[in-house]
């Protein structure tokens, strides 16, 4: 997924702020929190991205819910709803994430299959690609997608394997093409 260069450029103030302050573990929690909240509910998700809506409102809104917050991660909602930023407010936590995850060596892996797979399958496939560094943590995302048909596609950072059947018959078809 691309994120834009506005949630690049808060979330890079926002971790640079809490490096220098030392509370980079406490707002990493926070926004987790932030994502899952906003991600969770589509009508909060409408809420933020609705221009018919008062920055007053929104921001009264957000202080509502999350009230539990840290100093830190509430000034910045409040700062990114008072530059009419709201909608942006899931991909700057997401982005906050991943700089964080980066910066402690957490490698992302997204796993797209074609039906559930059970947990030892996962874990094969994950442990036979050399693409992923056994060594390091890693974050697994596994994503069903019948289009594939069949196989996977294993992502790690800009790195991928397709074994999917959809890529394999696509293939297929250019050779037939081509001859």
């Amino acid at each position: 997924m691309l994120t834009s260069k506005v949630a690049k450029r808060y979330a890079q103030g926002l971790l640079d702020f809490t490096q220098e302050s030392g509370n980079t573990a406490s707002v990493f929690a926070e926004m987790k929190d932030v994502v899952k909240i906003i991600n969770d509910s589509k009508e909060l998700k409408n809420f933020f991205a609705s221009p018919i809506i008062d920055a007053k409102k929104k921001a009264n809104a957000a202080a509502e819910i999350f009230t539990k917050f840290s100093p830190v991660s509430k000034n910045l909602i409040a700062l990114v709803i008072k530059q009419g930023r709201e909608s942006h407010l899931q991909d700057i936590a997401q982005e906050f994430i991943n700089k964080v995850e980066d910066l402690q060596g957490v490698q992302r892996v997204t796993l797209t299959v074609a039906s559930e797979l059970s947990q030892s399958n996962v874990d094969a496939i994950v442990k036979s690609s050399s693409l992923v560094d056994q060594s390091k943590n890693f974050d697994l995302k596994t994503i069903v997608n019948s289009e594939i048909i069949g196989g996977y596609i294993l992502r790690v950072g800009d790195q991928q394997v397709d074994t999917s059947v959809r890529t394999q018959l696509g293939q297929v078809k250019k050779e037939f093409q081509l001859n």
